[in-house]
């Protein structure tokens, strides 16, 4: 029998990967979200914030296996177009992150009849900065904003539910593909070029961030799924980091096209994380050899897309 997987979030950029990636690997895929439905997916409409309407979800799918990306990012106000987004409300983010992801696993524990496996979509920007750090699982948390105070909290809050479910919690790094939003830097880089844009406005081009191809999450994703590794928290990372800077000049080298920059001091953060580089070794002993695609064959697939 094809075991059920339910996605949240099924509807956003992360998600119609995964979606793609679990049914592609024989899954009988369910997905839910705030939109109103998804064509070739079975799907149901579901508010985290509302204890019921998770219970409801859960107690007519009855999945075997749970892939909780459903999440609001959040970056301090004003400061668009980095590597997280802005959301207005802080208390929405919160409601979403921590409280969502609560009546998620007590509605797993309560009315689904065999425990589901769930693997949880976290943050490495709960590590802050480490500086020029290799980061491994190891590392102590640190978070720098508020996105990252709720997804560390909602850590904490998982492993109070780790005795009666199989939870697993995942740290991916930033990452990127065809699809995702400008408001995205990678994205917004990526859309200038193509578009032909002569200039563009950017922050500090001096922070450097490990970008990962989010086909190669959402492999991650399916393949933690099925090890079951139950209680780990686990980087999905590249291993490898490149500065802003270098990030532009790839993608321009690739397009043929370049662009005037100019740095707005309303890009640059107080608090800004300098440096996010992770390492995959944790990850590859629980799945086995996985890789991401370079940074330059993710940029050239999104501007050739």
């Amino acid at each position: 029998m094809t075991k059920r997987v339910l996605v949240t979030g099924a509807s956003g950029f992360t998600g119609r990967y995964v979606v793609r990636e679990m049914q592609a690997a024989g899954w009988d895929v369910w997905g839910s979200g705030r939109a109103d439905s998804i064509p070739g997916l079975s799907y149901r409409q579901a508010e985290l914030g509302d204890a019921r309407s998770v219970a409801s979800l859960l107690e007519e799918v009855q999945p075997e296996a749970i892939i909780h990306l459903a999440a609001q990012a959040f970056v301090a106000a004003g400061h668009r177009f980095v590597f997280t987004i802005d959301v207005d409300d802080v208390d929405a983010m919160y409601c979403t992150n921590l409280l969502g992801t609560r009546h998620l696993l007590q509605a797993a524990a309560e009315v689904v009849q065999t425990p589901p496996f769930v693997l949880l979509a976290s943050s490495a920007n709960v590590y802050g900065n480490a500086g020029d750090t290799v980061i491994r699982e190891s590392q102590p948390a640190n978070p720098a904003n508020d996105y990252a105070v709720g997804k560390l909290a909602m850590e904490h809050m998982a492993r109070l539910w780790m005795d009666r479910l199989p939870i697993a919690i995942t740290r991916p790094f930033n990452y990127t593909g065809v699809g995702q939003s400008p408001r995205f830097l990678i994205a917004k880089l990526v859309a200038h070029l193509r578009d032909g844009a002569r200039e563009i406005e950017l922050g500090n081009l001096e922070i450097r961030r490990d970008i990962t191809d989010v086909r190669a999450v959402a492999e991650a994703y399916r393949r933690l799924l099925e090890a079951r590794p139950a209680g780990e928290t686990v980087q999905i990372c590249s291993g490898e980091s490149h500065t802003l800077r270098e990030m532009l000049a790839m993608a321009e080298e690739i397009a043929g096209h370049h662009l005037k920059v100019s740095v707005s001091p309303g890009l640059v953060r107080k608090n800004e994380i300098t440096s996010l580089r992770g390492d995959p070794s944790r990850l590859r002993e629980l799945i086995g050899d996985w890789r991401s695609p370079s940074l330059r064959e993710t940029l050239t697939w999104m501007l050739q897309a």
